[in-house]
Parts: C-alpha cells; sequence; structure tokens
C-alpha cells in the first residue's frame, strides 16, 4: 500500500530524536545523580562520627579524662561531643552511645572464654563441670563477656554511637525507603594503665554423677 507524501515526510523525519532520547533518559540518570548525592553525604557525615567518636574515646581512656563538653556521665559527654561536630552537616542528630568494656580484645562481641572443655565438645556445658573465665563477674557464663560502662585500668572499651540523619535529597520517593538513614560508629580503646587491672575469677559447673 502507498503512503500519501505527507506520511512518507513524516516517517523519515528525524527532528526532535533528541529530545524524545533525553526525555526517556532524564529520570534514570537523575535517580542515580541523586542516589550519588545521597551516598556520597552519608559516607561523610559517618566520617566525621566515626572521628569524633574515636577522639572521645581516646580521652575517655586516661583515669580522670577532660572533655570539651559537658554531661554527668561518659556517654552523655560523647554524644555532646558528637553533636558539637555534626551541628553544620547534621544539625538533627541526636547520638545514641552505649559503652561496655572487656578484660582483653578479644573478647569483644564473643562469649567468655571457656577455661576447661571436660568432654571436649567445644562449647559450655554446666553439669558436664566445665570451667569458664567470669570476664563481667556476674557469676554466670554469657554470650558476651562484656559489661556496662568505661571499666577501668587497662579494660577495653568498646564505644558504638548510633544517629538517624534525614536524607541530603529524597532519593527515597523514587526508590522506596525512609526519609532518614541510621549511621553506627564504633571504636575501642585500651584504658590506660594507671592501676593494676582486676583479673576475673574462673568459676566452674556441677559435675554430675
Amino acid at each position: 500500500m502507498r503512503l500519501p507524501p505527507l506520511l512518507r515526510r513524516l516517517r523519515r523525519n528525524r527532528s526532535g530524536v533528541t529530545a524524545v532520547e533525553f526525555g526517556l533518559l532524564i529520570g534514570p540518570l537523575m535517580v542515580l545523580l541523586t542516589g550519588a548525592f545521597d551516598l556520597g553525604y552519608q559516607s561523610y557525615v559517618l566520617s566525621v562520627l566515626q572521628g569524633t567518636l574515636s577522639d572521645a574515646a581516646r580521652r575517655a581512656s586516661v583515669e580522670e579524662p577532660e572533655f570539651m563538653t559537658e554531661g554527668d556521665t561518659t556517654e552523655e559527654r560523647v554524644a555532646a561531643q558528637i553533636r558539637a561536630q555534626l551541628a553544620s552537616i547534621a544539625p538533627n542528630a541526636n547520638p545514641q552511645i552505649t559503652i561496655r568494656n572487656y578484660y582483653e580484645f578479644s573478647g569483644i562481641g564473643n562469649a567468655e572464654k571457656l577455661m576447661t572443655d571436660v568432654n571436649r565438645n567445644g562449647r559450655f556445658d554446666y553439669y558436664d563441670g566445665d570451667c569458664w573465665l567470669d570476664s563481667n563477674g556476674n557469676g554466670e557464663y554469657d554470650l558476651d563477656a562484656g559489661r556496662s560502662g568505661i571499666g577501668g585500668a587497662n579494660d577495653i572499651a568498646f564505644y558504638e554511637a548510633t544517629i538517624e540523619v534525614d536524607r541530603l535529597l529524597p532519593v527515597h520517593l523514587f526508590t522506596g525507603g525512609n526519609a532518614a538513614v541510621s549511621l553506627t560508629a564504633k571504636s575501642a580503646f585500651r584504658n590506660q594503665p594507671y592501676s593494676a587491672q582486676a583479673v576475673p575469677p574462673v568459676l566452674c559447673g556441677e559435675r554430675r554423677r
């Protein structure tokens, strides 16, 4: 079937193709750009958070630490220092600080050390008479060897700071998710040896007969 002259001219016409292609690409391109900017912002905030937390942990590792901020507890002083550093880039950030202390670095995030494994099965069995290093001093075998607080001389203080910050750009409107993101920094320092470190006792379970 022979097309009319007008339709033949329209079929050969290539003007405006660039505008159509640009219209198809601009949406995905903007999502990629806003996502990249948002990730860059989050990385920068996390970097400042990590650096500030490490600096605060280093200050707190001495016997009588001096902070540039006020607060009744170490957690409050650390949180205040973080807020001050993030004031210009994440003004609404409200740091949540947790501090636990460990007898040694290997105890962070791990169970208390098994000293005697009677049946050699690789796990603690109270009624087999297994013995463990009671690192937190509570008289029980725990899957987390830590204690709350900064601890004493030579103890390992483990700091964790979590904040929620609003996204720099509303990328969540295109990709889903929340308008705010949670960022967490962690740091561990050994307290200075201003006195002798308290050595945890070795306790044992009861042997069944």
